[in-house]
């Protein structure tokens, strides 16, 4: 993924996913929370997954749900907690759903990055 401009404003709707994401990470007491927007606009999020038997990063939880729930493709994706980039298992799962871009925050909401393919 390339980033860009990391910018300061989020839109409406990004703001949600920020809180969204922040809500997960909080909720299982995790370093990384994420949630996505699909193209119909249904909101998802999750929290990384680390099991003995699995391991999943935040973005990868809150795609695997939005397919779940039949989304075809996704509008954005935010991650909170990644730092500057996601890592390549979160940019995969984003890329699988055609997500123009991911945006990476701090715990508290900062954006640090917008990333696109």
């Amino acid at each position: 993924m390339t980033p860009t401009d990391p910018g300061t404003e989020l839109d409406a709707e990004d703001a949600k996913l920020v809180t969204l994401a922040r809500g997960a990470r909080g909720r299982a007491g995790v370093a990384e929370g994420a949630a996505v927007r699909d193209t119909d606009g249904r909101t998802y999020a999750g929290a990384t997954v680390s099991l003995p038997s699995l391991r999943l990063t935040a973005l990868q939880v809150a795609v695997a749900t939005a397919v779940s729930s039949a989304a075809a493709a996704l509008e954005a994706a935010v991650i909170v907690g990644a730092g500057g980039s996601p890592d390549a298992d979160s940019a995969h799962a984003a890329l699988d759903l055609n997500c123009p871009v991911v945006i990476t925050t701090t715990a508290d909401g900062t954006v640090t990055g917008r990333h696109r393919p």
